[in-house]
């Protein structure tokens, strides 16, 4: 065939150029079988690469990716919109990518970075256990939000990252729930293996119970059902529903993320008690939809376009060439609504 092009090839072989482009590289992403099939069409057209087309595909793009850890997260669904505006403004492409629960994000951002070419990653939720290395690895600047990683990692997180100190808000809401008087508060908290949101949240709930004179009772603690996703609206009603049904005594629950508390209240109405009369409910996250909740739930809303714009700050730096990393930690703000009650 004259004058054959790697699209050609993609085509014979029915892949991808860039899957074509990858098993000529000898790139060991790509299956075996795939490699070899193509190889074989190489060989037996004599297809020679023309190299400044080759250069010109393997040069950068000019999109910066979002990796998602919680995709399905409205409290993430919030910022997507701000994303998408800011970098473009920056005038860079917006890549939407999600992370599954069993995925590895820092397997998962190598990945896509070689594949896609991109320009930097902004990381949003989940855990990075290593993220200096990281990037070394991948080579491109990385920002992370609302990303947790584990206590003794904290000196090893020399990058750029964005969030809210996790500690200190939480024990502003139990704090606020023992002023209004409660003294048995409940906490959904995050599974028993969470070492990151779901440990510093239960952190500042057991500080909060100090501070205020109350001791610590491991029976007012739910965990997290780990067959179930988790901070979701089944997870909540579940854990919730253990609670009511083993008889502890408690006036008031902290559930950790709103999604988590739209559960709560649904366990509450099918025991047949009522909110905020019989039970007191506090959420964390402050999305949108808690305000037509019924009673409105009283949460703690994070300053979100703040944050978004602070990520997209930080990747600018970096693309500029700042490497001296920078931690923002922002303050959310407790939003009283109708959902908790005042006890005497």
């Amino acid at each position: 065939m004259a004058n054959m092009t790697i699209k050609d090839i993609a085509r014979i072989c029915d892949v991808s150029i860039s899957t074509v482009s990858r098993a000529m590289n000898n790139d060991p992403g790509v299956n075996e079988h795939t490699k070899e099939r193509i190889m074989q069409v190489v060989r037996e057209f004599n297809f020679i690469p023309n190299n400044s087309a080759r250069n010109l595909k393997m040069a950068e793009s000019n999109t910066i990716a979002l990796l998602i850890k919680g995709i399905n997260n409205p409290f993430f669904h919030g910022m997507y919109p701000y994303f998408q505006r800011g970098l473009e403004k920056e005038g860079y492409q917006f890549l939407l990518h999600a992370v599954t629960e069993d995925q590895d994000e820092a397997h998962v951002a190598e990945e896509i970075a070689k594949e896609k070419r991109l320009k930097g990653i902004i990381f949003l939720g989940g855990k990075i256990e290593q993220p200096a290395e990281l990037q070394e690895r991948i080579r491109i600047p990385i920002v992370l939000c609302s990303v947790a990683a584990r206590p003794e990692m904290a000196p090893e997180r020399q990058c750029m990252t964005v969030g809210i100190d996790d500690v200190r808000e939480s024990f502003k809401v139990v704090d606020y729930l023992c002023k209004k008087g409660h003294r048995r508060i409940a906490i959904i908290s995050g599974k028993r293996s969470d070492y990151t949101v779901g440990r510093l949240r239960l952190e500042g709930y057991r500080q909060a119970l100090q501070a205020n004179g109350i001791e610590f009772d491991p029976a007012l603690t739910g965990y997290m059902k780990e067959e179930l996703p988790e901070y979701s609206e089944a997870n909540g009603y579940a854990v919730t529903r253990e609670l009511l049904e083993s008889g502890a005594d408690f006036t008031a629950v902290f559930a950790i993320s709103d999604r988590t508390a739209m559960g709560v209240y649904k366990a509450i109405y099918d025991a047949g008690k009522r909110i905020p009369e019989d039970y007191s409910v506090i959420g964390f996250d402050g999305i949108e939809m808690t305000k037509y909740m019924y009673p409105a739930l009283t949460t703690v809303i994070q300053p979100v376009e703040q944050m978004v714009q602070s990520c997209i700050d930080l990747l600018m730096k970096q693309l500029r060439g700042k490497t001296v990393p920078e931690q923002l930690i922002y303050e959310a703000a407790l939003c009283e609504r109708e959902s908790v009650r005042e006890i005497p």
